[in-house]
């Protein structure tokens, strides 16, 4: 045999090193960015409760009028619900941020480039960080 074999898998890395991070202004500048994606989802998600609580568009006679607005309604339905876990999600990276593990890989330990955090800051594992490689070349 050739000695020990390798560990494969994720390597537990001190904390020190997983906090090698960016600047605090870039750090900042993505935590406002979170925060008005947040504060944006918000304001749509009122939007739509106060629109499907007024009563007047809710009188149609004819059954395809009610069909279609029952249509349109779970339509948006399932769009808030996407949105209310896109919400939970840039809250953890807001969270991130605090930790200041935002902007490294959770399964490597490695850096995830400022580039790719602007593209999307919600990446925090290997399967999510390497870019598509179409996506690049363009």
């Amino acid at each position: 045999m050739r000695g020990s074999p390798k560990k494969r898998g994720k390597e537990e890395k001190p904390l020190e090193v997983l906090k090698v991070s960016m600047k605090p202004e870039k750090l900042e500048q993505f935590r406002v960015m979170l925060t008005q994606k947040i504060n944006d989802l918000l304001e749509d998600a009122g939007k739509t409760v106060s629109e499907m609580t007024s009563g007047g568009k809710e009188n149609f006679p004819d059954p395809n009028d009610r069909a279609s607005l029952e249509s349109d309604r779970n339509f948006e339905l399932r769009i808030r619900d996407r949105e209310r876990k896109l919400i939970t999600k840039l809250q953890e990276a807001i969270r991130r941020i605090s930790d200041g593990t935002f902007g490294i890989c959770d399964t490597c330990g490695g850096p995830i480039s400022e580039k790719r955090l602007l593209e999307d800051p919600l990446p925090h594992n290997v399967s999510t960080v390497r870019p598509n490689r179409k996506n690049l070349k363009s």
